[in-house]
C-alpha cells in the first residue's frame, strides 16, 4: 500500500527530514555501506549483454567489484573479481568474454560457475583443498530481462518483491525483449549519494527548476511512495515551442506494444536504495547514483530500448536525449548547491510536506537502519564502534 499523508503523525520525525550531517559525515556512510548497500540489489546489465557462455559484466561499487558471467547451461552467476591466492582482480574493464577466468598476477585458473582448477606448482601448496578456494559467490537476481546482484543477504525484499505494485504497468514494456542502445557511462558527482535520490523523488522542484519538463507536462507531473519504490510521472500534453520539444512531440512514433495511455507518458521509478528507471515510450534508461566518499558519488548510467530501426524512432531518441541532458544539468546545479549548504553549520534539519511521500518514505528506511539518522547533530566520533542498544 502506498504511504498515505494520514499516517505522517505516527513517527515523531515524520515530519522533519534527514538531518544534514548525515550528507558529508565519513563514520555515517561507513554505516551505510554496511546496512544499506551490501544487502541491497544492483543493476548489473541486461541479459541479452551476456548472452553467451563466458559472457561477462563486472560492476564496481562500495570497494568491492562485481562479475556478472553467462555459464554454459544458460543461467547467470555472479563473483567478486577477486583471486582468492593474493586478492588480484582477475578481470579489467566493464564487459568480456571469458572460458577461464585466469588471473594475471599468478595464473591462478578458475572456471566460469568459480571453481578453482588451475594452480601453477601445485606441489608448494601442501593441504591446499581447491574446493575451498573457488570464487567468492554474490547472490543474483533476474528481473525483466535485468541482472541484479547482492553483495550480502539479509533477507530483505527480491527485486520483484520491491516492483511488485507495479509490474501491472511495467508488462507492456516488454523489458525482456529489450536490447542496450547505450554502454555503460561513468559521471562524477560532487555530491553525497542520498541527495542524487533526494531529488530524483522530489516533485516540487519540477515546476520551479525544470522549464522543459513543465512546458511538457504542464500540471500532470505526480509521485507516489510504495515501501520499496518511488513513482513520479507525467503526460506529455501541451505543445512546446522549445526545437527539440516540439520535434519530440510531433514525431514520436506510435509504440504498437504500448496502451493508449502510455503513449505519451513518462514514467520514472526508484527502487530502493539508489536506482531508477526512466520509462518512455521510445526507451527506457537506468541510472544509479553509487557513493564513493562522503560527499562524492558516481552515477551509472544506461539505456535500453526494443530493437527498432524506423529512422523516426531513431531521431526521437536523440531529441529525447537533448531534453534530458537540459534536465540532467539543471538537476547537477541543484544537488551541488544543495551538497554545499548540507555542510553549513547553519542547518540542521527541514520540514517535510504531507505531499513529499517519497522523502518521507526513504527517510524512515534510513532511520529504521541506522538510528543515529534521527539526530540533528552528529554524535561524538566513534558511535558506529560502540554497542548497538536492542
Amino acid at each position: 500500500m502506498a504511504h498515505s499523508f494520514a499516517d505522517a503523525g505516527a513517527d515523531p520525525d515524520d515530519n522533519l527530514s534527514l538531518p544534514g550531517w548525515i550528507y558529508t559525515d565519513p563514520e555515517f556512510q561507513s554505516v551505510e555501506i554496511e546496512r544499506v548497500f551490501r544487502p541491497s540489489w544492483q543493476i548489473v546489465c541486461h541479459e541479452s549483454d551476456i548472452a553467451s557462455p563466458g559472457d561477462y559484466h563486472t560492476l564496481d561499487y562500495i570497494g568491492e567489484s562485481v562479475i556478472a558471467i553467462r555459464q554454459a547451461d544458460g543461467g547467470i552467476k555472479a563473483f567478486t573479481n577477486v583471486c582468492r591466492h593474493r586478492a588480484m582482480r582477475l578481470v579489467e574493464g566493464p564487459m568480456g568474454c571469458a572460458k577461464k577466468l585466469v588471473c594475471p598476477y599468478h595464473a591462478w585458473t578458475y572456471e566460469t560457475d568459480g571453481r578453482l582448477t588451475g594452480i601453477p606448482s601445485r606441489a608448494d601448496y601442501t593441504g591446499l583443498d581447491p574446493g575451498r578456494h573457488g570464487l567468492a559467490p554474490v547472490g543474483v537476481e533476474l528481473w525483466r530481462g535485468f541482472v541484479f546482484v547482492r553483495l550480502k543477504d539479509e533477507g530483505g525484499p527480491s527485486v520483484a518483491e520491491m516492483m511488485a505494485p507495479y509490474a501491472h504497468e511495467i508488462a507492456p514494456y516488454r523489458f525482456e525483449e529489450m536490447r542496450t542502445i547505450s554502454p555503460v557511462r561513468l559521471r562524477d558527482r560532487p555530491v553525497n549519494w542520498k541527495n542524487v535520490g533526494d531529488n530524483y523523488s522530489d516533485g516540487l522542484h519540477i515546476p520551479v527548476a525544470h522549464p522543459g519538463l513543465t512546458r511538457l507536462f504542464g500540471r500532470s507531473y505526480a509521485i507516489e511512495a510504495q515501501s520499496w519504490v518511488d513513482k513520479m510521472s507525467g503526460v506529455i500534453q501541451r505543445t512546446s515551442k522549445h526545437p527539440w520539444e516540439a520535434f519530440y512531440q510531433k514525431h514520436l512514433p506510435h509504440a504498437p506494444h504500448l496502451p493508449d495511455e502510455s503513449q505519451k507518458l513518462w514514467l520514472y521509478y526508484k527502487l530502493w536504495p539508489n536506482q531508477a528507471f526512466d520509462i518512455y515510450s521510445d526507451q527506457i534508461d537506468f541510472m544509479q547514483w553509487l557513493p564513493t566518499g562522503p560527499t562524492e558519488c558516481v552515477l551509472r548510467e544506461m539505456a535500453f530500448a526494443l530493437p527498432d530501426d524506423r529512422r523516426e524512432m531513431k531521431l526521437v531518441r536523440y531529441a529525447n536525449w537533448r531534453i534530458n541532458r537540459m534536465v540532467n544539468a539543471e538537476d547537477t546545479w541543484l544537488i551541488t548547491r544543495v551538497q554545499q549548504g548540507m555542510a553549513s553549520q547553519s542547518y540542521t534539519v527541514g520540514p517535510i510536506g504531507d505531499g513529499e511521500v517519497c522523502l518521507r518514505s526513504f527517510a524512515r528506511k534510513i532511520r529504521g537502519l541506522i538510528p543515529e539518522a534521527r539526530l540533528h547533530t552528529p554524535p561524538a566520533p566513534g558511535w558506529s564502534r560502540r554497542p548497538r542498544s536492542t
